[in-house]
């Protein structure tokens, strides 16, 4: 399996909730997710489902659409 798009995903992920100045932390409690699969999915390491991926978007303020920009 390729998974560069689980790490490109994540990177993604890292780096929005980076220039938002985000914990990994506050934004597992704002998507309502656990801080480690937070770390999980940033380091490509978890093959997140579509509802998570909703309530990471929803939690950084961004639609889906634009996470995959």
């Amino acid at each position: 399996m390729d998974k560069s798009i689980l790490e490109n995903f994540g990177k993604k992920i890292r780096t929005i909730r980076l220039e938002q100045k985000l914990s990994q932390e506050e934004l597992a409690y704002k998507a309502g997710l656990h801080r480690t699969y937070i770390g999980m999915i940033e380091r490509g390491e978890k093959n997140i489902s579509l509802l998570n991926i909703e309530k990471i978007s929803k939690a950084l303020d961004m639609t889906i659409q634009e996470l995959f920009e």
